[in-house]
């Protein structure tokens, strides 16, 4: 039986029934190697060599990899299909070479798929192919720079802050911003500068405000009225006279719904959806989280993306169409480029 290996145990039970009998579905439990905290883990005097080592908690879920691969030679790599689930097929796959489990005819291949259905899966074995190692060095690169960053950040952050975590490439990115920004504070000069507004009432007794904008034919910046005495010129100017409108311009303006609310907030317990629509929407996602998300159908409720699988579009339309809730001008979808967010 061909050893197919995922990343959570939840997918791997979920997985092994859509395969059936013929596939032998292992977790690795995520990452399988690290780099050990101390000096010298990424030699940058070696070309940025890195030198890795399996977690102590990852030494039997690879054991039981490799044991699984003595009954059949046949190795499918199934983890996520991102940069950090390439890069664990990659540890994997080194792993088990460094241990001789992997021989020279132990075909190796690499699956993919975006939901956790059988069509999608069964799908995904028909299209096997190679570790993509540009996912791969994009990886390594930016393993390597949170190790070289926070191995130097980290100890000035637990001498401040006794207690904290380590700090990596992130925190180090928004530490620069801080100090940036409180420069830019400290190097700040204030101006002195005043608005003249006034409220006007249309003939039907409408009121709307106005700024001036325009004073003794020069168009006003931002810092021209920089004290009280030119304020009260200006508005003497306006209220000795008679205001009258010279001209009106009409433009059209469309406005387009917003985007999905597809926020989550997390519990020790569960992840939960924050949503402004007034049911109980969010214990209907704790609900359906416990159910798909513990059985390995949903690896995580994502906040970043808002794409939905073509399939399911396809379903949900037949769907409508039986139950006779057509929209007149086709599926509502949000797109962020596009100008016709309404049903079409």
């Amino acid at each position: 039986m061909p050893v197919v290996v995922v990343e959570s145990p939840a997918k791997a039970k979920t997985i092994n029934k859509y395969l059936g009998s013929d596939y032998t579905v292992l977790a690795s439990y995520g990452h399988v190697r690290d780099l050990p905290p101390k000096d010298g883990s990424v030699d940058t005097d070696n070309d940025f060599e890195m030198k890795w080592e399996v977690a102590t908690d990852s030494k039997k879920h690879l054991k039981a990899i490799a044991d699984a691969l003595k009954e059949d030679n046949n190795l499918i790599l199934a983890t996520d299909p991102d940069r950090e689930g390439e890069a664990i097929s990659w540890h994997l796959e080194e792993a088990l070479r460094k241990r001789k489990v992997i021989k020279k005819d132990t075909p190796v291949s690499r699956v993919v798929f975006n939901a956790i259905t059988k069509t999608a899966v069964t799908e995904a074995m028909k299209n096997p192919r190679a570790v993509d190692m540009e996912l791969v060095e994009a990886y390594l690169a930016r393993r390597a720079l949170d190790y070289l960053v926070g191995f130097n950040l980290s100890p000035v952050l637990w001498r401040k802050l006794p207690g904290a975590k380590s700090a990596g490439r992130v925190q180090s990115v928004c530490l620069r911003l801080i100090v940036e920004r409180e420069m830019e504070i400290e190097a700040f000069k204030p101006r002195e500068y005043w608005s003249v507004k006034t409220i006007l009432k249309t003939p039907r007794g409408q009121e709307f405000e106005t700024s001036l904008r325009v004073l003794g034919g020069k168009k006003l910046d931002k810092f021209d009225i920089d004290n009280a005495a030119a304020a009260d010129l200006a508005v003497h100017a306006i209220t000795s006279r008679a205001l009258s409108v010279e001209s009106v311009e009409a433009k059209p303006a469309t406005r387009n719904p917003g985007q999905p609310q597809i926020w989550f907030w997390r519990t020790p317990n569960h992840e939960h959806r924050a949503t402004p629509v007034r049911s109980g929407a969010h214990y209907i996602h704790a609900d359906r989280w416990h159910r798909y998300g513990t059985r390995g159908r949903c690896r995580r409720p994502r906040c970043n993306h808002r794409t939905i699988w073509q399939r399911f579009r396809a379903q949900r339309g037949a769907h409508l169409q039986k139950q006779s809730q057509k929209c007149s001008r086709g599926a509502r979808m949000y797109s962020p480029n596009r100008h016709d967010n309404f049903c079409g």
